[in-house]
């Protein structure tokens, strides 16, 4: 495990939020960038589906975060109608990083500026152990489903 003042500044953070949260969490800092829940999983080596793709996304022009299992894709329609939305579109990158401080590839669940209304995957509960970004694209971290439940007060729904 890396100590914390070796994390990147916003893994530090997230790593800070577990802690406040009362989550005995760990940071790890993998060894090239793993952007895609394929590329993650690979360098974890778990399944692509207890990967957690925290993916910003504007309902009614107002950032949300999903955490969707990273063996399927959100059916922004499907999740628009979940939610109470007219419509659910892609955050743009710039959007990304004011909403949560951390860059496309790296959104943590948590350790962003403002708490953000957040919706998890109902298909992540199939998973003991999931994998979250860690505020980089070079960092991890494992949760249960509870865990993350807990630190994001996310509420839990399908999404595809």
């Amino acid at each position: 495990m890396t100590e914390p003042d070796q994390l990147p500044a916003r893994s530090r953070i997230v790593q800070e939020r577990l802690r406040a949260s009362g989550i005995p969490g760990r940071i790890v800092v993998l060894p090239a960038a793993a952007r895609t829940a394929a590329l993650a999983a690979a360098a974890i080596g778990c399944p692509v589906g207890a990967i957690a793709n925290s993916l910003v996304l504007l309902a009614d022009e107002e950032p949300i975060l999903v955490m969707a299992s990273g063996a399927h894709h959100v059916d922004l329609d499907l999740l628009a109608g979940r939610i109470g939305a007219q419509t659910v579109v892609m955050a743009p990158p710039a959007t990304v990083r004011s909403a949560t401080g951390q860059v496309i590839g790296g959104v943590a669940p948590t350790g962003h500026p403002a708490p953000l209304r957040t919706y998890l995957d109902a298909r992540l509960r199939e998973h003991d152990e999931i994998w979250t970004a860690g505020g980089t694209p070079e960092t991890v971290m494992p949760l249960s489903f509870a865990q993350l439940e807990a630190l994001t007060s996310g509420e839990t729904i399908p999404v595809a």
